[in-house]
């Protein structure tokens, strides 16, 4: 069993947990990730690992309540335990030979608790970070004070303006590369749509772009082969040739269409577990 630790909510929707998991703190690096299940009936589900203190041998994951799995996770508390913490799993970010490096992470959504340990990673080893990332509002806003900390320079973008920078994280990179900043690679973690609308920009200017790619995925090991994508025109497994991936040769439009597989299982599952909860309230 592995204990939570800590449980902080980032805002309505976003949850931060940390996981007493000494043998996966001890192995982790930034881009990796684990695969939880909350008991012996439970769904499995892979979070990229956020973070992780070798010392105290917890690994820190964020997760956004949008399914029945992670609703019912996010009502776990602090002293309780999860049944499996799985991990690390995938290849580690390729953050050797940076130093001096002119790098753009890019972050979208709940993607910016996967850029912000690679920004931090390359920002230590001696790169030149910028950050943007893309919210939809600031009342969505994550991890500010630490995403601050981990780069050079931060650009924030939100949907309505309201931080007064209004854009797509687009926007802030087209910004940049026409003012002349020459990255000498951008890595982009975030909505299939963000990523690939990324890289499509990218490929103008000739900028090597990694991808982090987080398909359906069940076992964790290439053995189900959920996780299959194309890249460069062969089939690739996320959960152990990647998750990162050359952006400019992934096949975006199989990925979003192999993403809406199980959507209407997803609602499906998602309906019978705001029923239960009903049901608990009206019998408490």
């Amino acid at each position: 069993m592995y204990r939570i630790v800590t449980k902080r909510r980032l805002h309505d929707t976003v949850t931060l947990m940390e996981i007493e998991a000494p043998g996966v703190a001890r192995k982790a690096q930034p881009g990796q990730f684990i695969i939880l299940r909350i008991d012996e009936q439970g769904e499995r589900i892979p979070l990229t690992i956020a973070g992780y203190d070798r010392e105290k041998g917890t690994v820190t994951i964020i997760f956004q309540k949008v399914g029945a799995t992670t609703r019912r996770l996010d009502t776990i508390e602090e002293g309780e335990a999860l049944q499996d913490f799985v991990g690390p799993l995938g290849k580690p970010s390729e953050l050797e030979g940076k130093q001096g490096k002119k790098i753009a992470v890019i972050g979208g959504g709940l993607g910016i608790a996967i850029a912000y340990p690679q920004a931090k990673a390359l920002h230590e080893a001696g790169a030149n970070v910028d950050v943007i990332v893309g919210f939809r509002s600031t009342s969505l806003f994550i991890l500010m004070d630490e995403l601050k900390e981990a780069c050079t320079n931060l650009y924030v973008m939100t949907d309505d303006g309201s931080n007064g920078h209004k854009g797509f994280v687009t926007t802030a990179l087209e910004e940049q590369l026409k003012a002349g900043v020459q990255y000498d690679e951008v890595i982009a973690i975030g909505p299939l749509p963000m990523m690939r609308g990324v890289c499509n920009m990218t490929k103008e200017y000739n900028i090597p772009t990694i991808v982090s790619m987080n398909p359906i995925m069940i076992d964790g090991t290439g053995m189900c082969g959920g996780c299959r994508l194309t890249v460069g025109g062969e089939t690739k497994f996320a959960c152990v040739d990647g998750p990162d991936f050359n952006g400019h040769e992934v096949d975006f439009d199989e990925a979003m269409k192999r993403l809406r597989t199980y959507s209407e299982q997803e609602k499906e599952a998602t309906r019978e577990f705001n029923c239960r909860l009903m049901e608990g309230a009206e019998h408490a």
